[in-house]
């Protein structure tokens, strides 16, 4: 299945637009409120967890961000972001990878993920990508996910939906303490609305 998976997100990226696909945003604005509110210097390690294709990347390039990883399961996606940085692209550190095959090779300062998480749908996956990220990260975690009014699936996949008391859960019984969550609808390019909930966290 695994190699299944790959091929499928492989097969999105080399066949549909930014505009082709639900999830994608001109800008993260959810996603940076909340890294700001964690007010971390710009040297801070952070790294975007199915960052894809996705333009946070270059808010944070944008902003000063020095060390910046974005990791991905298709190379296509990241082709893409890094088609789309030019030169900026040699300042990320880009990481093709299924994110439960992930094996850190240094900690991270803060772990961001809009969207891969709620593509763990049984109990041993979901267990397999809460000890990786204890194991990867020493400051805070930001998760997105499709909340319990959003969609029950994505790209034809299913996904797994959280509500705030859901997500707080997973992340708390992994040393984790919740910081905040709020809700946004994202708007897809369609026009077709996605509730998605967002939490931030904070490692014991």
């Amino acid at each position: 299945m695994k190699d299944n998976l790959k091929e499928h997100w492989e097969t999105i990226y080399n066949t549909k637009l930014p505009n082709e696909v639900s999830w994608t945003q001109e800008v993260p604005a959810v996603s940076l409120e909340f890294i700001h509110k964690f007010n971390i210097p710009k040297t801070a390690r952070l790294i975007d967890i199915g960052g894809g294709d996705s333009k946070l990347v270059d808010f944070l390039l944008a902003e000063g961000y020095t060390n910046v990883s974005v990791l991905d399961i298709s190379a296509a996606a990241i082709q893409r972001a890094k088609e789309r940085l030019g030169n900026d692209a040699d300042k990320v550190n880009w990481i093709v990878c299924n994110i439960l095959d992930f094996i850190p090779s240094e900690k991270y300062d803060l772990w961001h993920d809009r969207a891969a998480f709620h593509f763990q749908t049984d109990k041993d996956k979901i267990e397999k990508y809460l000890n990786i990220v204890k194991s990867a990260v020493d400051g805070m975690v930001i998760i997105g996910t499709f909340s319990v009014d959003g969609p029950q699936k994505c790209s034809g996949l299913e996904i797994k939906q959280y509500d705030e008391g859901g997500m707080k859960e997973k992340f708390e019984k992994s040393d984790f303490k919740n910081v905040e969550c709020k809700r946004e609808d994202h708007i897809t390019p369609s026009g077709a609305i996605q509730n998605f909930v967002f939490c931030s966290f904070i490692k014991h």
